[in-house]
């Protein structure tokens, strides 16, 4: 499933969202107090291309909840609640619900991004 899944996020705007966050991304290293956040708007790009077959892990560091903190201020609330909404929408039908799970997924590493793995 997850090969056919990412397929088709892939073709139906996968693609699309992936490049959106790596040109955010670019944007944000053009600066050394935004190269933090610009690689994690890399992390939320690699996910977002190919998200089916894929955990988030969290870590308790000091650092990632201080950063956590400063990037949900800046914008990280309103990257997730969009996730959410989308997620909500896809999971009114029964062929989308593996695509809203992904955005919920997607939500979750766009709420706290900072010290986040991504896991195969």
């Amino acid at each position: 499933m997850s090969i056919v899944g990412n397929i088709i996020w892939f073709v139906f705007g996968g693609i699309f969202s992936g490049l959106c966050w790596y040109v955010v991304g670019l944007l944000w290293c053009l600066t050394f107090i935004g190269i933090p956040v610009g690689l994690q708007c890399f992390k939320l790009g690699r996910l977002s291309f190919f998200p089916f077959g894929k955990n988030i892990t969290l870590s308790n560091k000091t650092s990632s909840i201080l950063l956590n903190i400063l990037w949900l201020i800046f914008g990280g609330i309103e990257l997730a609640l969009a996730h959410v909404s989308i997620g909500l929408g896809f999971c009114v039908t029964i062929i989308g619900i593996p695509f809203g799970l992904q955005h919920f997924k997607l939500a979750k590493l766009a709420f706290l991004p900072f010290g986040a793995e991504i896991k195969d």
